[in-house]
Formats: C-alpha cells, structure tokens, sequence
C-alpha cells in the first residue's frame, strides 16, 4: 500500500507538467475555437467545390438548366438597358420641349433683350434665345413655302420671340406649367405657348415603362426560384437514401442542406454570367444600326450597355436567388422527411 501511495503525487505532477506543454488541451470537447472554425470553414469548402463537381457530372441537365435560366434573366436586364436608353433620348428631346413667348407688336428689341435677361435669373431656366422679327420672317420664308406671298407685304407681321428651354421639364412637368404662368404675367408677353400635353404624355409612357420593368423583373426572379427549385428537388430525391443514412448517424439539417445551397449558388452564378453575355451580345449586334440611325437625324445617341457595378448586382442577385430557391425546396424536403 506504500508503494502505491508514493506514485500517486508523481502521477499528479506529470499530469500537471503536461497541461502547461499543451495549453492548447482544454477540458472542452471538440478544440478551441480556431479548430472549430477551420473546421466549418473546411466543411463549406467541401461542399462548394463538391457541389459544384456534381453539377459538372450531370451536363446536360445543369446546362439546360443555366440556358433556361439565362434566357429569363437576360429578358429582364434587356428591358432594363430599353429604358436607361429611352431616358437617354428623353434628354435630347428636352430641348426640344421649349416655351415659346410671343411678346407685343410693339415692344422694342432692347426691351425683349432686358426680358430675357431677366428670365435667364430665373433658377428652373436653362437658356433664352430671343428671336427678333427679322429672323422670325426668314425662317418663316425658308420653311413655310409662301416667301413670295410674305415679300409681297409692306409690313412684317411677325412679332419677337423669346424661346424658353427650362431646366427638369420632362420630371416636372407641373412646375414647368407654373412657370409658363408666370412668364403670361409679363407686360411685355402677348402670350406663352407650350405642349404641356406632349410632355405630360412622355412622362406617363416613362412611367409605365418602369412599372412593366418592375413587373417583370418580379415575375422573371419567381421563375428563377420555380426552375431553380425544380432543379435542387430532382437532385433531392437522387440522394434521398445517402440523405436518409447521414440523418441516422446524427447529421443536422444544416450539414445536409449545405451542399444543395451551394448547387443553387452555382446554378444562379453562371446563369447571371450567361445572362450578362446574351445582353452585350444584343447590344452590340444593335449598336451599329442605332448610331446609323441617329446618324441620319443629326443626333449623339448612343447605346448604353450594363456597367461594372449593374454587371456586379446582376450576378450577385441571380447568385441569391438560386439559394433562396434552394433553401426553400430543401427546407419542404426536410419536413417531408420527418413525416
């Protein structure tokens, strides 16, 4: 028995000498912290990459799969690039959108010139070109067809003209009457005349092109998450046997869901990659007519294409909607597991 006691404090000073060489040693199951992490982030590595192999071992279906998806995706980025280049021409046709103020037949050219000075203070106007009665009858003679008729007359009839170009007058249309009433208070102006029909009209058609847009970009995502979720269902019920035995042996529903996520991920990735590649490939195939095109009525236009940060966000959100699709399919699939 005194043998035996004489070991047992040298056991407890071993024991204790190897707890400082291992600090690392902890009376915690599963490591420290850092192994933990390496762990879980060893895991997400496994699946993206195996999901990824997966995807690559059944061509055919993934890529019908990312062309269907591509196709969906790249109609909703067409018609987003079909209005930011309408918007584009909106701001050349506001020039055209002018108030036109016929003053009195008898105000001076010095006193038209002090009214337009005045008005160009105004901060809602962008320029004032005053049209005196001289160039207003030549233009008349050019364009009109009757310059016989108009030399035949002693006298110019045409009064001066102030041609008013405000600043913001297709997005505020309302302000644009205000000032045309207010331009009519003038002792000078006989009156103002402006289309504000016209310009009402193309801010509804502008409007109703981004609620379409809006509609259909909502429409286009359902459809990613359906076909997406399709997809991952499919790939579900051929690895329900291998799901059923890793839930025997303890698996959680997060390690089961993991690889499918990534699938969906994928799925969405190079589908936004393709859809990127089928815009520009429209785009420049259209490029060439469109600047002929504005060519011909002496315009600048020229067709916008996605830029980096839109090519970043088109990618990004096609990549989340694949996961979301994923989650949820996997997540009714878990649930039915359980029943």
């Amino acid at each position: 028995m005194k043998h035996k006691n004489k070991h047992k404090p040298r056991n407890n000073h071993n024991s204790i000498i190897e707890a400082k060489r291992n600090p690392k040693q902890t009376s915690k199951t599963g490591g420290t912290f850092v192994d933990k992490l390496y762990a879980y982030r060893d895991q997400h590595a496994q699946a993206l990459f195996s999901s990824l192999g997966r995807l690559v071992a059944s061509r055919l279906n993934a890529l019908l799969t990312v062309i269907v998806l591509s196709i969906s995706i790249s109609l909703a980025c067409g018609f987003y690039l079909l209005i930011m280049n309408t918007k584009q021409l909106t701001v050349d046709l506001e020039s055209s959108n002018q108030i036109s103020l016929f003053l009195h037949d008898d105000v001076s050219l010095a006193s038209a010139n002090r009214l337009a000075n005045g008005i160009k203070l105004d901060p809602s106007v962008q320029m004032v070109k005053v049209i005196t009665k001289e160039q207003a009858l030549k233009e008349f003679e050019d364009f009109s067809g009757f310059g016989d008729a108009v030399r035949a007359l002693e006298k110019n009839p045409l009064p001066i003209v102030l041609q008013v170009i405000p600043k913001n007058s297709l997005e505020e249309g309302q302000n644009v009457e205000t000032l045309v009433e207010n331009f009519k208070q003038a002792a000078e102006v006989d009156f103002a005349q402006l289309d504000l029909h016209w310009v009402k009209r193309l801010q509804t058609m502008i409007e109703v092109s981004q609620c379409a847009m809006i509609l259909m970009g909502i429409l286009l995502s359902l459809a990613v998450l359906v076909i997406t979720g399709n997809t991952i269902r499919l790939e579900f019920h051929t690895r329900r046997d291998e799901i059923i035995i890793a839930k025997l042996v303890g698996a959680t529903n997060s390690f089961v869901q993991r690889p499918f996520l990534y699938s969906g991920f994928w799925i969405g990735f190079f589908s936004g990659i393709n859809a990127w590649f089928i815009v520009t490939l429209m785009m420049l195939i259209l490029k060439q007519s469109v600047e002929k095109l504005s060519m011909l009525y002496n315009s600048s236009f020229h067709l916008l294409f996605m830029g980096f940060f839109e090519t970043l966000a088109l990618i990004f959100v096609s990549s989340m909607l694949g996961i979301v699709g994923s989650w949820v399919v996997v997540q009714i699939q878990l649930q039915q597991l359980k029943s």
